[in-house]
C-alpha cells in the first residue's frame, strides 16, 4: 500500500494506528505498509516510551537569526518606514554586529507584520502611450503576415 505523504509532513493517523497494530518484524511491518523501517521503529518507540500513538509536534530548533532585534526592528522601521530592505540590513550590521541578507530581513518583517518596498523611490510611470501603434493593412479580421501579396 502507498501513502499519500509528502516530505515534511506527518503520516496519517490511521496509518500509525495499523502500524502499531501490526505484528511481525519491522521490516515485514514496513512493506506490509509501504513505509521505512525507520518509520515503524519511531512509530512502536513513542508508543512504549510515551504510551503515545499520536505524531509528536515538528519543531525547528535553529533560533531565528533577528528573533531578538524584533522590538528595535519595528522601532527602526517605525522611525523611517521609507527604508528599503538592504538599508534594513546595513543598519542591522552597524547597530547589532548583526550580518543577514535581504531575504532574512524580509522573512522576519513578514513575520512581524511588515511589508517594505523593494527598491528606492522611481518617479511615476508615464501614462500616455509612448510611440503610435502601426496602422493594419489588409481585410479586417486577418493577421497581417507582413508580407506584400
Amino acid at each position: 500500500m502507498m501513502s499519500s505523504w509528502r516530505r515534511g509532513q506527518a503520516y496519517a493517523q490511521h496509518l500509525r494506528e495499523r502500524v502499531l497494530a501490526a505484528t511481525g518484524t519491522l521490516g515485514e511491518v514496513a512493506e506490509r505498509f509501504g513505509v521505512s523501517t525507520t518509520y515503524v521503529w519511531r512509530v512502536r518507540s513513542r508508543s512504549s516510551r510515551l504510551g503515545q500513538t499520536s505524531a509528536g509536534a515538528q519543531v525547528n530548533h535553529v533560533p531565528l537569526r533577528l528573533g531578538g532585534l524584533q522590538e528595535a526592528l519595528l522601532a527602526q522601521v517605525a522611525l523611517a518606514p521609507e527604508q528599503t530592505l538592504v538599508q534594513l540590513c546595513q543598519w542591522v550590521c552597524q547597530v547589532h554586529g548583526v550580518q543577514v541578507g535581504q531575504t532574512t530581513m524580509h522573512n522576519t518583517l513578514k513575520r512581524l507584520g511588515l511589508r517594505l518596498k523593494k527598491r528606492a523611490c522611481a518617479p511615476a510611470s508615464r501614462t500616455e502611450a509612448t510611440s503610435r501603434r502601426r496602422a493594419r493593412t489588409g481585410p479586417p479580421g486577418r493577421a497581417n503576415s507582413g508580407r506584400g501579396g
